[in-house]
């Protein structure tokens, strides 16, 4: 079963109503009973984040790492898979995937949040941008990106600024910093890639 994990602060109406387009079935829950794929949504700030996922964190952990089932972080999702995040202090995240969540840097003429349909550019084609190409559009609403400590966890990249991971990949933990739930067609293949995933 999908779960679609409820900690107050995801996108999970229309996470939900994607799968259900899918034809799959999942279930929006505020634990990882049941689950054996976890959905991680998110909008809002890392620090508050993490501090309602803090009694399910060692949950998750071991849901991804001992058990090796798969987890799709979804924007805000996303960069709470990785070590810290310099969000308003540095603050520790899942530590999933190693790594800083960090500010866009102050650029001339540079709108933040970065909002909108961006381009990707495929760098790995085993992950969870298999089913899409380089140069298809997905929309992003971020204020801030992920660097990965390992190259090889950057499964796409996009543009605003600078080049940043747009989707990673670390076994079968997976992070879309772009909502595929938004994003067209190319997000539901994207989506149902993962719900392919056992």
């Amino acid at each position: 079963m999908t779960v679609i994990l409820d900690y107050g602060m995801g996108n999970l109406g229309s996470v939900a109503k994607a799968i259900a387009f899918l034809g799959h079935e999942c279930r929006i829950q505020p634990d990882l009973r049941g689950a054996t794929r976890l959905i991680i949504p998110g909008v809002g700030a890392f620090g508050a984040a993490m501090e309602r996922l803090a009694p399910l964190r060692d949950a998750i952990r071991g849901f991804a790492r001992q058990e090796g089932k798969p987890v799709l972080g979804i924007c805000l999702g996303q960069q709470l898979l990785f070590t810290e995040s310099e969000e308003f202090g540095l603050r520790p995240g899942l530590d999933l995937i190693p790594g800083c969540v960090r500010y866009f840097p102050p650029t001339a003429g540079l709108k933040v949040p970065h909002m909108g349909w961006n381009a990707l550019e495929i760098v790995r084609t085993d992950g969870p941008l298999s089913p899409v190409q380089s140069g298809d559009q997905v929309y992003f609403v971020h204020s801030l990106y992920t660097e990965c400590e390992n190259p090889d966890h950057v499964a796409g990249t996009s543009a605003h600024g600078l080049t940043f991971a747009a989707a990673v990949q670390a076994g079968a933990v997976w992070g879309t910093q772009f909502h595929p739930e938004k994003s067209g067609a190319v997000g539901l293949r994207i989506l149902a890639s993962f719900l392919a995933c056992s």
